[in-house]
């Protein structure tokens, strides 16, 4: 079973991965930084508590795992 702080742990590197690519296509898309990064920090808030919920969900399921 995974801990609760390697979870949180993983979501904060995912967001934080998450972010860098979309401000990257935020920009390519609209030309501005500022409106690229407004996406990119919505998508990351949004993005990181989905994927948190997410890893705890899974977190408690055994199907899949050798033990």
């Amino acid at each position: 079973m995974e801990t609760r702080a390697r979870t949180l742990v993983k979501s904060i590197l995912w967001t934080l991965l998450g972010l860098v690519v979309m401000i990257a296509v935020g920009f390519a898309f609209t030309g501005s930084l500022i409106v690229g990064g407004g996406m990119a920090a919505i998508n990351a808030a949004l993005g990181f508590v989905t994927y948190l919920l997410y890893e705890r969900v899974w977190a408690g399921i055994r199907w899949g795992r050798h033990v």
